[in-house]
């Protein structure tokens, strides 16, 4: 055992405080976690402790697909963290149980936020802020799959990165000081974001490398026969039809648009 985790170093989160959403009615401020300042004695630096955030209406392949991933580097020791210890609904109809809530999780050298509808309700939530920017501080890498870099960007870890996410809700990420690019993993710093969906098994196989070596994720690449052959080449908005681009991002901005500014006003000051 060691005190120092070799793979742990700090991210500070832009003005790293518990946000005070500008809503209205009145939103509760998360109380200080017991022991979140605790020291890392007990991290033995052979173990990768990764994180998953879980949050209502999420969607399950951003999540799904990095775990099959991370969840095979040589020493991970992986969590689903909740606000409760109760199931946790999907987009899809499938409920996930969390092994840890947010209140009891133990520091994470890598912290991943998958995207969903859901995730446009989690970046207004005091909680989830909290124990983004909470981890943020002490962990190696902090992540984001699809929309989840909204919720990055609402705890202030977006401010002049760049970034990606799903190319319908892409041009929104400037609202938190972020540019938003094109390409399908984005690292810059110790914060990598991922495009839409299945992007984030492509993410999670850059940061296999990072964090074992590239030989130990090929290996887990052809252990999962990652090998994407689609029928239809429809998967970019690159390629896609302007028109239908276009409309879909209109009605993006017009589903979301406001509770990203909503988020944005409370940390871009």
């Amino acid at each position: 055992m060691s005190s120092e985790n070799p793979r742990v170093r700090p991210v500070h989160p832009v003005d790293a405080h518990v946000v005070e959403v500008p809503v209205d009615a009145e939103v509760p401020v998360a109380e200080p976690v017991e022991g979140a300042d605790a020291p890392l004695d007990d991290h033995d630096p052979a173990e990768v402790r990764i994180a998953f955030l879980l949050f209502p209406g999420l969607t399950l392949l951003d999540l799904t697909g990095p775990a099959q991933v991370l969840s095979r580097v040589p020493g991970a020791s992986v969590e689903y963290v909740a606000a409760t210890p109760d199931p946790v609904p999907t987009d899809c109809g499938l409920a996930l149980v969390p092994t840890t809530t947010t209140a009891a999780s133990r520091p994470a050298d890598v912290l991943v936020v998958p995207g969903g509808e859901g995730a446009f309700d989690a970046m207004l939530d005091p909680e989830v802020i909290g124990f983004v920017r909470r981890e943020a501080e002490r962990a190696t890498w902090v992540t984001s799959v699809c929309t989840g870099a909204f919720v990055l960007g609402a705890a202030g870890l977006l401010a002049g990165k760049r970034a990606t996410t799903h190319w319908a809700s892409k041009p929104m990420l400037a609202a938190f000081g972020a540019q938003p690019v094109e390409d399908r993993v984005v690292d810059d710093g110790s914060v990598v974001t991922a495009a839409g969906v299945s992007a984030g098994i492509d993410m999670a196989l850059w940061l296999a490398a990072e964090l074992a070596g590239q030989p130990a994720a090929e290996g887990i690449q052809l252990q999962l026969e990652y090998d994407p052959q689609p029928p239809f080449d429809a998967g970019s908005a690159l390629r896609a039809d302007t028109r239908v681009v276009t409309e879909a991002r209109a009605e993006a901005e017009e589903r979301r648009g406001e509770r990203v500014q909503r988020a944005a006003a409370a940390v871009i000051r």
